[in-house]
C-alpha cells in the first residue's frame, strides 16, 4: 500500500482506519507468538519421543 492511499483513507474516515490497521497488526503479532510457542512445543515433544524410543527395548515392549 502506498503512503498516499493511507493518507487518503485517514483523511476520509478519520482515526477508525488507524485503529483497524493497529488491530490487524496486533492480531498478526499474536499469531506469530502463538506459532513460535507451538513450534517450540513441537520440538520439545520430538526430543522427548526420541529419548523414550532410545530407552525402550528393541521390541518396543511387546515381547511375550
Amino acid at each position: 500500500m502506498g503512503g498516499d492511499l493511507i493518507l487518503k483513507l485517514v483523511s476520509e474516515h478519520g482515526p477508525w482506519v488507524l485503529l483497524v490497521f493497529y488491530l490487524l497488526y496486533r492480531d498478526l503479532q499474536k499469531d506469530q507468538a502463538t506459532r513460535a510457542v507451538l513450534d517450540k512445543n513441537s520440538s520439545i515433544l520430538i526430543e522427548i519421543t526420541t529419548i523414550i524410543r532410545e530407552r525402550l527395548p528393541a521390541g518396543g515392549g511387546r515381547e511375550r
